[in-house]
């Protein structure tokens, strides 16, 4: 069995070279990689907090967490994931999502799958040396990497998870733990890639996953019957694709439910059902279950916030990883 991959996310909640001494200490404590969001209404920009982190670490794998071609042109993005390549060669993925909080930030929406299918493929082309087409120009990178830097897409819905088994080199899968969603996910990623002629195999498939940390009082577990801000409800986030997966892992509960109407027996379930929820104890356990079960090989951990305290930086989830998971699952 492969050694499962561990990566965090860390928002830019410090002073930026503050960020990248805290990305350090991530790799200190045995982290495979870490994402950085890309918020740009933060004040703080993601590729120079990211530039600063590869100078300060050696083995690290650091990627944007997610960057979108809405508030970047998909030439710009390949150029900044050429630009860490060679800060850090081999260590750095470029990852597009379609956009949440940065896009609703400058009033825009969020980019659509015929829109993601093209910034993916626009991306990995322009990393490989191709001189593309932009309106009546065609133009192409100066400087590219060899091998170029793999592009992966975040899907949260299935429709997005198709075009990345279509286009993308890998994918940020925010589809739960539990083992029908899991197999839902890689039948949608194999119809995408057998849409496209592709073969699947070595397909990095990281999966996001939800975690909170409490001392044992249960708080962690009513993460369902919470919001993210004052209009959006956790259940909702990044969108209501959650309903999918959760009714494929035998949960079937209405896209409209409000947090209060979730009971705590049903909060309990979907926390089960999509990630790591409890003492760091439980969360260890939950994530070995997850490996032995739906065959997770990569976890992308993704500290429960709410909008207001989004830049909190994960200290209490590093160390739940550093004293419990890491050593469970022999990391």
């Amino acid at each position: 069995m492969p050694r499962l991959k561990v990566d965090i996310r860390v928002p830019v909640g410090l002073p930026v070279p503050e960020t990248a001494d805290f990305i350090a200490g991530c790799e200190e404590a045995g982290f495979y990689g870490v994402g950085v969001h890309d918020h740009q209404h933060s004040g703080r920009d993601v590729y120079v907090t990211l530039a600063l982190a590869a100078e300060r670490t050696t083995t690290l794998t650091l990627y944007p967490a997610t960057s979108n071609p809405v508030t970047r042109h998909p030439m710009v993005l390949a150029s900044l994931a050429h630009s860490l390549e060679e800060i850090a060669p081999g260590r750095v993925v470029s990852t597009i999502a379609p956009g949440f909080l940065s896009v609703g930030n400058i009033g825009h929406r969020r980019a659509r799958v015929q829109e993601m299918r093209e910034a993916v493929s626009t991306v990995k082309g322009l990393l490989a040396g191709e001189t593309l087409p932009f309106g009546d120009t065609r133009t192409r990178l100066g400087n590219v990497s060899r091998p170029p830097t793999p592009v992966y897409m975040t899907a949260a819905g299935p429709r997005m998870v198709e075009v990345a088994g279509e286009v993308a080199d890998g994918v940020l899968l925010m589809a739960g733990l539990d083992p029908r969603a899991a197999a839902e996910a890689r039948r949608l990623l194999k119809a995408g890639a057998e849409r496209a002629g592709r073969d699947l195999t070595d397909f990095p498939i990281v999966f996001i996953t939800p975690i909170a940390v409490d001392e044992g009082d249960g708080s962690a577990r009513r993460w369902p019957q919470g919001w993210l801000s004052p209009d959006r409800p956790w259940l909702a986030y990044p969108s209501k694709s959650n309903f999918y997966w959760l009714r494929h892992a035998g949960i079937d509960i209405p896209d409209d439910v409000r947090p209060e109407q979730v009971s705590d027996d049903m909060a309990s379930r979907i926390c089960d059902a999509f990630g790591l929820f409890g003492t760091e104890e439980q969360c260890a356990a939950r994530l070995e279950r997850a490996v032995e079960e739906a065959g997770v090989e990569h976890v992308f951990l993704f500290p429960s916030h709410t909008v207001k305290g989004g830049y909190d930086m994960p200290v209490r989830e590093v160390e739940a990883f550093r004293r419990a998971i890491r050593p469970r699952l022999g990391l």
